[in-house]
Order: structure tokens, then C-alpha cells, then sequence
């Protein structure tokens, strides 16, 4: 299920199953006589609420359920009202007593309507069987939107770095190259289709690759790695393979054959020594599988191993850095794009390095393709003093053995860039024994012990002791081979993106107890403050990587826009295009990803004032629909999707304000608890939980305490959201019709009711639109920016709880009157409203404010 339709979806009925319960409800039913209907609209929608839960936990994202759970949610909107509204009017004796036995009627009939709406909604789960009652535990939430932003960033940084050579590579003649030196070649796709295995097999039974290597053979891995299988098979196909007067063994010789050698390792040995081999591997998915594997080959005579995976990560590391990255020729249509990453060999002669810079159009992208990278070839921007900072937290001061040093700030920054820079750098004499694991992927606890152990061991490998598979002959238990690592020698392990503490305390209970000896230390990367704080107890050991200053950030923007400096200087720099630069950099709000990516947009375009305003003027529009810039959208939206259910609604009502606006704290808050966001539990006031739901988007860095607007009790006194966290907030707000918003000369053209409204100070004021174009019959919330309108109150908003009218400048005296007919209000501002002189009265008549 998509997380905000349901999250929207619970927590409006959520609220409705709360009042439904409530005493007034009940007593409100009781003066109408209506008892069963309202007991039986409290029970469906408890039932509802037990189907939102199973279609969570099935991740179901058919359209169907999706349409199912936004009806839902429209029927508890209109439970809600419908209920409230029966209790204002009963609670008005003057209405009551004047009203005859028809109007009684009248209302309890409403209320029969409503009970029949409440049960064909639920009917409807029965009938088109939407929500299946199946025991499987699936994947969890934050896990699906990790593994698909990751997929995402991996099609757009292959892609960009494809297209810096423009041309497709032969993976025949890659193979087949005249190289002496050993070398992988990794061939990553994105999809588990076929084609990665069609592709390389096609290469693989190729004429002219069979006649370079005497041993050849196709494996793929079984999870858990098993090195006794691994060699039979080798062994095995080698046999089959190498051919003796010419003359193919059968299988059954094969095994005859295999059956008379006293030792298999050492036969794989002679093959692999004696003969150039070729070897595939399938279905590498950890980097610690490849660093396992690889120290059973030697170095000789230009052998090849081709390794295919679906991990980005795995395919760039496997092949000799710096590494090539080409898109694989087809031989035939696939929809599919693969990407072979292999050593880098200079062979362009001068001539071909001239024209492959010289001035050509652009290639264009395919679908799969258009995202554009903000990466270029792993670094995202030099962070000397962030670098720094890492490196002196790595050194042991005092006593201070096995701290965990942790790294946190928004997606886009470049925390696993800063860190892999880090971890790549020699540290002989500091550690012996390093580690890199992604624990936003799932894995077991063997899985999770397996690949720690193995890097600990490849660590072995590396410094001299080859064997096939150092240290895999131990007799003890895997815990107990890494609990000794971990004791006897200087450990560094990476734990990156980690994105819940239950993860955290998981990951702590496998890993043995630190000896305070200033050996080890545990760098982990995370997007939230509060996932920091649990792994390292001491404060200075928690390091946040902030957005870039306006210096540096201009100088990335301008180092992706030009290629040299040459361009630079050559180019017509007026003030118009500083003007637009400086908008653009405003947009970005000194986050590098974005910088980067829009700069590397911009570098194919004409370096002119128009095209940069072009970009300025539709940069929302862009960000929806441009596949070039999708990458920044990926990002962040996965820290959207990373959040609980409960703070997904919470973060969208905050598309409501307008950009660059500071948002009072105990303003946001009064209007959670006034919409039904935030509401007191365990003993907890609604304006506790408002405020702990603040402190968690901070945390979570999806707000951000607004530079010099706190007191000097340093208590938060103003929010701020980033410009391009707010367009994902919009987008996912308008997408699910939660929040409409009037602005500049837009035209009006809305479908369904309208719950919250915003009118910016842009908007041209049209009151034909405002009256005819808009459905305000069940407007919830409405807000003003900017100059006000008596057009804006209507007798139609009778459902209207907030009404924010915050710095609106001409409300007078005589509008008041208008809103004191508004029964359900629950929330009033007129701060900083200069026209109002005096509060009438009637105010004391609104029972909810």
C-alpha cells in the first residue's frame, strides 16, 4: 500500500472512530434516538480500521485498494463532520426547542444516510475481496522505499557516467581484449530479468571467447556460500571443458574423473594456475561475497571472471579502480539497460579524445536512462573539513575502545561519500581489520555475522595469506571466530544508512562487549538525530554534516555547469544571469545533491540568462516530470517514506504555508490539535504530543529550527522547511487531494471537495472563481496570506475548524460577525491583524475554540 494514502486514510479514521466513541456522540445519539446507528457506524469503522492495518502490513498497492482506502477516508471525513454537527445543534437549546418533530426527524434521517454510506463502504471490501488475509510477513516499510530509491540512484549514476563516453561497449570484445593483466568485468542491471543472464551468455558461448580460454565455467552462488560446492562445480565444468585428443568428455567421465583426485583443491589450483580460465559468477549481492571469492584465483595469463549482480555497489567495487562504466551493446530489443563496469585502459588516441569533446548535440535519454546523476565517478563534492573531522574522531584518546562515531543529516548531502573516502584511505598502522556493511537491507543474523567474518578474513587474504578461502576451515562457530577478531585486533566497520534504532540495538546484541582499549571503532551513517544519539553515548562523537555555505555552493554549481575554467571565463556572466544563479542556489538551500544534479542539467544548455530563468520559473514542474532531475526527488522523498504513519499527515499539513516562511512552533501545534493530529493519550496533553511530533521531523532533519530565531533558553521558536523538501511535501499533498492552494494567476480547476485551503498573497483575488469554481462544503481549514476578502467567509463552510488569519492585512471588526457563525471552529488567529478593534460577543457562542 502506498504509505500516504494509508497514512492520510488512518489517521482521518482515526479521528472519526475517536469521536464516534466519545460521550457526546453517545449522547447525541440518545436525544435522537439513534443508538443502533451510531453503535453500528463505531463498530464498521473499528473494522475499517483493522483492514487499513492488514492492507499495511501486505504492502498491497493494487488501484483498486488504493481507491478503496481514499474512500474510506472521505467517509470518515464525513462521519466526523456529521457527528460534530449533530452535537452543536443539540447543544443549542434555542434551536432545539423552537424545532418541531419533523426537524428531529430530519436530523435522525441524516443519520441513517450515514450509516448506509458507512456500510457500503465496508461493503465493498467484501465484495471486490480487497484486502487478502494472508500470513506472509512482508517486507517492511522503510525497507521497500530504501531498496527502491536505491535502485533509482543507481540507474542515474550509471547513466550519467555512461554517457560521459557516449559509446556502447561489445562485451565480446571486452572479453576478448588483448590484456594481459587479470581482470574482472561486473555486468549490473537494476531488474532481475533475464537479460543480464542473456546477454553474457550469448558472450559466453561466443566463438571467438571459447577459442581464448581453455577453462571456462558458469556458476551461481547459493546463499549461504558453501566453498566445498563451489569448487566440485569448477572443477567439474573445467573438466568438461578442457578437451583431450580432442575429444569432449561425457558427463559421467567427468565424474569418473573427479571421483580419482585425492584432492580437489589442489586440481582446481592446477587448472587455474596451468590455463587461461574464464569464469561467470551470477547473483553476487554482497561486496564481502566477491572479497571471498576472489582470493581463490590467481593472477595469470590474462584470465577473465565476469560477475553479475544487482547491486550497484557491488558491481563498482568488483573490477580495478579507476573503473570504466559503458552501457552494453544489444543484439537484440530488450527494454532493459545493462551496464558493464571493467579496468580502465587508456586506448584513445589524441585525435579521439578531440572529438569526443568536441561540440555535438546531446545525446537523448532513454525512459530508463534520463535520470541524471549528481555522483561522478563516487565523489559528490570534496568535504575537506568534514573529512578532517571523521579522521580525528578515528583517533583513540585516552581509554576510549569501541565508541561509535555517528554521522547524520538529510538524504543528498553525502554522508556515504565522506565516509567511503574515509574508509578507502590506508590505515595500516591504525586498523588491521575493516568492514563495510548497508544495513538498510535485511539480513539475517547468519547473513549479517557472515559477511562481517568474511570481510575480517579477506582482510587476512590481502596481507599474504592466500588460500581458497582464508580461515574458512576453522571448526569453530562463525560468532566465535568474529568475537576473537574483534577482541584481538584494531577493528574499523562502516554500518551505513541505518534507519531505525531497533536495528541498531539488533545489530549491538550480535557484536561482542568492546574492550576499553581504544582498538575498534563503529562508523554509522543515518538521516535521523534520534538514530545517532542511540548508537554513541558521547556527544562529541556525534558529527553533523551540514548543508553546504553559499561559497561552496556556488563553486559546485559552477564546476557542474562549465567543464573548465576556460568556460567559465568565456562566458557572458551579465547580472541577470547572476540574479538567476542566486535563485537557483536558493532553491538547492546549499544541499550538494541538488546543486550538482541541476548544475549537470544545465551544463548541456545554453549558458544564457532565459534558459536559466526558464529553469527558475517551472523548477516544480521540473522536479515532477523531467527524468533528468528525478534523482533529487528520489532522494528526498525516500526521507518522506522513512517516516512513521503518524508524522506522514503532520508533514504534509505543513504545505500549507507559504516558501521561505518561518512557522511558529505553538502556531503549528494549535492547528495539529485543532485537525485531529495531535491528541492526548496515556496522560500525555495533545500539546505534549504536538510538540514530541516536532521534535521527531527535526530529528528526522525534515524540519529545521529556524538561525536566530530562538530565545536564549534555546527553546524552538520558529520552523523552517526546505524549499525542495516542501515541493515533495506539495506534490504528495496535492496528489492525494489533502490541500489545495490558490496562487499567482492559476486557473481554478480542482475535482471533489476541498478539506484544507490556502490562499497565498499572489493569488488575484477572483471572486467569481473563489464562489462558483471551488467546493467548500466540507472546507476544514482555511488560510490567508496577504490581503483579505470578505468573499472569503461564506455561509457554505460549516465544517470550517481552522481559521488562520495570522498577519492578514484589511480584516476589519464587521468580518468577525461572519465567522462567529462558524460552530465548529477550533482554532482563531488574529495576530498581527491591525483592523480589528474589538472582539464581538458571540465569539463565547463557539464551543470548540
Amino acid at each position: 500500500m502506498e504509505a500516504t494514502v494509508l497514512s492520510i486514510g488512518k489517521s482521518v479514521l482515526n479521528g472519526a472512530l475517536s469521536y464516534a466513541k466519545s460521550t457526546v456522540a453517545g449522547e447525541v445519539a440518545l436525544q435522537l434516538g439513534v443508538q443502533g446507528d451510531q453503535a453500528f457506524i463505531t463498530d464498521e469503522l473499528e473494522m475499517m480500521q483493522a483492514f487499513l492495518e492488514a492492507a499495511h502490513e501486505e504492502r498491497d498497492d493494487h488501484k483498486v485498494v488504493k481507491t478503496w482506502v481514499k474512500q474510506v477516508r472521505d467517509m470518515a471525513y464525513d462521519v466526523e463532520d456529521s457527528l460534530q454537527d449533530f452535537a452543536v445543534r443539540i447543544e443549542n437549546y434555542s434551536w432545539w426547542r423552537i424545532r418541531t418533530l419533523l426537524d428531529r426527524r430530519r436530523v435522525a434521517k441524516e443519520m441513517k444516510d450515514l450509516r448506509i454510506k458507512v456500510e457500503d463502504v465496508s461493503q465493498r471490501n467484501v465484495r471486490y475481496r480487497l484486502i487478502r488475509r494472508s500470513g506472509c510477513k512482508p517486507t517492511s516499510n522503510d525497507e521497500q522505499s530504501t531498496i527502491s530509491t536505491e535502485v533509482q540512484l543507481q540507474i542515474a549514476e550509471a547513466t550519467r557516467a555512461a554517457l560521459q563516453d557516449k559509446k556502447k561497449v561489445d562485451l565480446v570484445k571486452l572479453i576478448t581484449r588483448d590484456d594481459d593483466v587479470p581482470s574482472a568485468i561486473a555486468v549490473w542491471g537494476s531488474s532481475s530479468d533475464v537479460g543480464v543472464a542473456s546477454i553474457i551468455r550469448a558472450a559466453y558461448n561466443n566463438q571467438d571467447v571459447k577459442s581464448k580460454f581453455e577453462c571456462r565455467a558458469w556458476m551461481r552462488l547459493t546463499h549461504p556460500f558453501n566453498p566445498n560446492d563451489f569448487f566440485a562445480s569448477l572443477v567439474r565444468q573445467f573438466y568438461g571443458e578442457l578437451c583431450k585428443d580432442n575429444v569432449k568428455r561425457t558427463g559421467l567421465q567427468v565424474l569418473k574423473h573427479m571421483e580419482s583426485q585425492d584432492n580437489l583443491v589442489d586440481e582446481f589450483n592446477r587448472f587455474v594456475t596451468d590455463n587461461r580460465y574464464l569464469v561467470v559468477i551470477n547473483d553476487v549481492s554482497t561486496i564481502e561475497e566477491w572479497d571471498w571469492i576472489k582470493t581463490y584465483f590467481p593472477n595469470n595469463k590474462g584470465s577473465q571472471i565476469i560477475v553479475s549482480t544487482q547491486q550497484f555497489e557491488v558491481a563498482s567495487l568488483c573490477t580495478e579502480q579507476p573503473y570504466m562504466l559503458s552501457e552494453i551493446e544489444q543484439n537484440w530489443s530488450i527494454d532493459k539497460e545493462f551496464f558493464a563496469f571493467y579496468k580502465k585502459v587508456d586506448t584513445r588516441t589524441e585525435e579521439d579524445d578531440k572529438a569526443g569533446s568536441s561540440s555535438t548535440e546531446p545525446e537523448k535519454l532513454t525512459p530508463a536512462s534520463a535520470m541524471a546523476a549528481a555522483l561522478v565517478e563516487g565523489e559528490l563534492i570534496d568535504r575537506v573539513a568534514a573529512k578532517a573531522k571523521v579522521m580525528e574522531l578515528l583517533t583513540p584518546v585516552g581509554n576510549q575502545g569501541g565508541e561509535v562515531i555517528a554521522i547524520y543529516g538529510m538524504g543528498g548531502l553525502g554522508k556515504t561519500t565522506l565516509v567511503r573516502s574515509v574508509y578507502q584511505q590506508e590505515h595500516g598502522d591504525r586498523f588491521q581489520r575493516r568492514a563495510w556493511l548497508t544495513v538498510s537491507r535485511s539480513f539475517t543474523e547468519q547473513e549479517f555475522i557472515g559477511d562481517l567474518l568474511q570481510q575480517f578474513l579477506r582482510n587476512n587474504a590481502d596481507k599474504g595469506e592466500f588460500g581458497c578461502g582464508s580461515g574458512s576451515g576453522s571448526s569453530k562457530e562463525p560468532i566465535v571466530q568474529l568475537a576473537e577478531i574483534l577482541l584481538e585486533h584494531k577493528c574499523l566497520v562502516v554500518l551505513d544508512d541505518l534507519w531505525s534504532v531497533g536495528k541498531w540495538r539488533w545489530i549491538m546484541k550480535l557484536l561482542p562487549p568492546p574492550r576499553n582499549d581504544g582498538r575498534n571503532r563503529i562508523i554509522v551513517t543515518t538521516r535521523e538525530l534520534n538514530i545517532a544519539e542511540s548508537c554513541s553515548s558521547r556527544k562529541e562523537n556525534i558529527y553533523n554534516l551540514e548543508l553546504l555555505n553559499e561559497t561552496d555552493a556556488r563553486k559546485l554549481f559552477q564546476k557542474k555547469v562549465f567543464k573548465d575554467t576556460m568556460e567559465r571565463d568565456n562566458c557572458s556572466y551579465s547580472p541577470d544571469m547572476i540574479e538567476q544563479e542566486n535563485l537557483i542556489l536558493k532553491k538547492c538551500g546549499g544541499l550538494p545533491l541538488a546543486i550538482s544534479t541541476v548544475g549537470s542539467f544545465l551544463s548541456s544548455k545554453p549558458k544564457t540568462a532565459i534558459e536559466w530563468r526558464n529553469l527558475n520559473k517551472h523548477i516544480s514542474a521540473e522536479l515532477e516530470v523531467n527524468p533528468e532531475l528525478g534523482m533529487i526527488k528520489t532522494v528526498l522523498t525516500s526521507s518522506y517514506e522513512g517516516l512513521p504513519y503518524v508524522l506522514k499527515p503532520c508533514f504534509l499539513y505543513l504545505s500549507i504555508f507559504s516558501e521561505d516562511q518561518d512557522i511558529r512552533w505553538k502556531r503549528l501545534v494549535r492547528r495539529w490539535i485543532a485537525e485531529g493530529y495531535s491528541r492526548g493519550i496515556r496522560g500525555m496533553t495533545a500539546e505534549e504530543i504536538g510538540t514530541g511530533y516536532i521534535t521527531q521531523l527535526i530529528k528526522r532533519t525534515m524540519v529545521q529550527p529556524s538561525k536566530g530565531a530562538t530565545r536564549r533558553t534555546r527553546r524552538i521558536v520558529f520552523l523552517q522547511v526546505h524549499d525542495l523538501i516542501r515541493e515533495i511535501g506539495i506534490s504528495k499533498a496535492v496528489e492525494e487531494n489533502l490541500v489545495t492552494t490558490l496562487e499567482g494567476s492559476c486557473n481554478i480547476n480542482t475535482e471533489g471537495k476541498i478539506r484544507h485551503l490556502a490562499v497565498s498573497s499572489s493569488w488575484r483575488r477572483d471572486q467569481d472563481a473563489f464562489e462558483c469554481a471551488l467546493d467548500l462544503s466540507r472546507l476544514r481549514s482555511l488560510t490567508v496570506f496577504g490581503a483579505w476578502e470578505s468573499f472569503f467567509i461564506s455561509d457554505k463552510m460549516r465544517f470550517l475548524r481552522v481559521l488562520d488569519l495570522e498577519d492578514t492585512e484589511g480584516i476589519t471588526d464587521h468580518d468577525l460577525h461572519q465567522i462567529c457563525q462558524l460552530f465548529l471552529l477550533s482554532y482563531l488567529s488574529l495576530r498581527r491583524c491591525d483592523g480589528i478593534l474589538r472582539l464581538p460577543n458571540s465569539l463565547g457562542n463557539l464551543k470548540f475554540l
